[in-house]
């Protein structure tokens, strides 16, 4: 018999195009698993910004309980280091190369942690950031002025807005994009137009609003094109000692004003599914109730 050569081909061999072809399958945990140190072509193509313009954690949840006093979230440590862990190991790898940055809306980021995030993905884009429980106003302050290229965040009610929208009106010149996940008080609403008056798209989509706040919302925002409040409760108020009163259709008031808009995306059936778990929830949506990914859905390409 006689002997035959075979061409052994290892796997630091294969073609980097191919490599990062299959990596663009695997998830956060399989590419932070360890497979960048197989070899030196494995580790290049981990590294390749293909794999990294977007950094998706939304698979990533605290265990966490509430608490009375704030942040009013305790987080167990064991998903504190495990949230630590991944955002070191991708933040090395992804070089800087971060253009969109998502964390679940259970996903209670602390200081630290945002400000060791902001610095290794100065280039950001877009972060949706739906829980800051834990992060102070200095930490929120200090990651804006890091990202002057942020245009569009998904962020939580704050009870004080006006400080944020300063912040980013100073540093982030394209910003033009903003979705609040909850409701948008009086306050809120006149700081979007004093500090973000060139915001392009807005949505308040599953959360209690006031008529006020629309109306300072379409008066003040001039330069507004899409406004997304579908499945929001709206309320009118009127002077004490009258208690507030349900609006269950737009009037021509609001309709006349949101004309100019390219898009006014609105639902306020009472056979929408959304309309009612909002109603249910009373404004203040409790997204663990549902469907998981839920909570990221929008009418709204943000």
């Amino acid at each position: 018999m006689e002997d035959c050569d075979f061409a052994v081909r290892r796997w630091n061999d294969l073609d980097i195009d191919i490599l990062v072809k299959i990596f663009q399958s695997f998830s956060i945990f399989e590419l932070t698993s360890g497979i960048a140190h197989v070899c030196s072509a494995w580790r290049m193509a981990c590294c390749d910004p293909l794999l990294w313009k977007t950094l998706d954690l939304s698979i990533l949840k605290s265990n966490f309980i509430k608490i009375p006093l704030e942040p009013y979230v305790y987080v167990d440590g064991r998903s504190d280091k495990e949230l630590t862990r991944v955002l070191k190991l991708s933040l090395s790898l992804s070089r800087r190369n971060i253009l969109t940055l998502i964390f679940h809306v259970n996903l209670y980021v602390s200081d630290d942690q945002l400000t060791y995030t902001a610095e290794r993905c100065p280039e950001l884009k877009r972060l949706v950031l739906p829980a800051w429980n834990r992060i102070k106003k200095s930490g929120i302050c200090k990651a804006i002025q890091t990202w002057k290229n942020l245009e569009s965040l998904t962020m939580p009610s704050i009870a004080n807005p006006p400080y944020l929208m300063e912040e980013i009106s100073k540093n982030c010149k394209n910003f033009s994009e903003l979705k609040i996940m909850g409701p948008c008080e009086i306050l809120c609403a006149s700081s979007i137009v004093t500090y973000l008056p060139k915001l392009k798209v807005l949505s308040l989509r599953c959360s209690m609003l006031l008529k006020d706040v629309l109306i300072i919302l379409l008066d003040g925002l001039q330069h507004l094109e899409v406004l997304n409040i579908s499945h929001c409760l709206l309320y009118e108020v009127s002077p004490p000692p009258a208690a507030k009163r349900l609006v269950r259709e737009l009037d021509h008031f609001i309709l006349e004003r949101a004309s100019r808009l390219r898009k006014f995306i609105t639902c306020m059936k009472d056979t929408c599914i959304m309309c009612q778990r909002t109603k249910n929830d009373e404004g203040l949506m409790r997204w663990y109730k549902y469907e998981e990914g839920l909570w990221k859905a929008d009418e709204l390409p943000l």
